[in-house]
């Protein structure tokens, strides 16, 4: 129960940094905003590793430093669609390519979880789908480049969920700090071959750092998550991110709730339910 707790507070965590660092994409190049976001996050993984100590293998450190560039990618792919607007289309098609990589991974490298907790895994998925169908849903004309983007993206989280779900739980949060090490390192380099600026206006600066922080604390609740679940079930249950953008959209941006989101709301209720039995 208590793997998927955490996971569920991952969730809700990484949602609301999506949904911060696409307000600061929308003014800011997506390369800058993910690239200061996760420079002012450092302060916070020190100290959650005072927090919870450990000794990582040099393996665990691996898995960290190779999450890490696939993780910052996905970032970066993930801002740089939503800066479009048009997030009933980049959510769903982001968060369930990022939950099946995990769930295949998971079944592949451990033991079955048993068939009611697979049962609530499936079930998050179709929940994903469906917070995520804004209004009008997934019609209308989207460009290969916007389809592309959103499938990269969610491919690139995948793996971070499935790299980083292999660390021990004996590395403490050593792990997240290597992602972090190996994110910041590819974004500088990233923005020095594509001459991005990394500055940001202070109305930006405010989101950027709420993206920062929120993504490290998600990272941080995912490995103490799936170290000690399995990682089918906490990557999936985690990759309900897209209910909290939804949350939040509704009460900062105005928007609607339509009656399939609503839906899949409780289909989310379900996931969890089914897969802490």
């Amino acid at each position: 129960m208590f793997p998927i707790v955490l996971a569920a507070v991952s969730a809700v965590a990484f949602g609301t940094a999506d949904f911060s660092g696409g307000k600061a994409s929308r003014r800011a190049d997506p390369i800058a905003v993910t690239v200061v976001s996760q420079i002012l996050s450092v302060p916070l993984l020190l100290a959650l590793v005072l927090l919870v100590p450990g000794t990582p293998r040099p393996l665990d450190l691996g898995w960290g430093l190779l999450s890490g560039v696939a993780g910052a990618a996905g970032v970066m792919l993930l801002y740089r669609a939503l800066a479009t607007g048009m997030m009933a289309v980049v959510a769903p098609v982001t968060a369930i390519t990022a939950a099946v990589v995990p769930i295949a991974a998971g079944l592949l490298t451990a033991h079955s979880p048993g068939a009611l907790a697979l049962c609530g895994a499936g079930l998050a998925v179709v929940a994903i789908a469906l917070v995520s169908l804004g209004e009008g849903g997934v019609s209308g004309r989207v460009s290969r480049r916007l389809i592309g983007m959103a499938l990269g993206a969610g491919l690139l989280f995948g793996v971070f969920f499935a790299l980083l779900g292999q660390a021990d739980d004996g590395a403490g949060m050593w792990p997240v700090v290597a992602v972090r090490v190996s994110s910041i390192a590819f974004g500088l380099a990233l923005a020095a071959r594509t001459g991005v600026r990394l500055w940001l206006e202070p109305r930006v600066l405010g989101w950027a750092a709420a993206a920062g922080l929120l993504d490290s604390t998600a990272n941080a609740l995912y490995l103490a998550a799936a170290s000690r679940g399995h990682l089918s079930i906490v990557a999936a249950i985690t990759s309900l991110y897209p209910a909290s953008t939804v949350l939040l959209a509704l009460g900062v941006d105005r928007e609607r709730l339509r009656p399939v989101q609503l839906a899949g709301l409780g289909f989310a209720a379900g996931a969890l339910v089914l897969a802490s039995v």
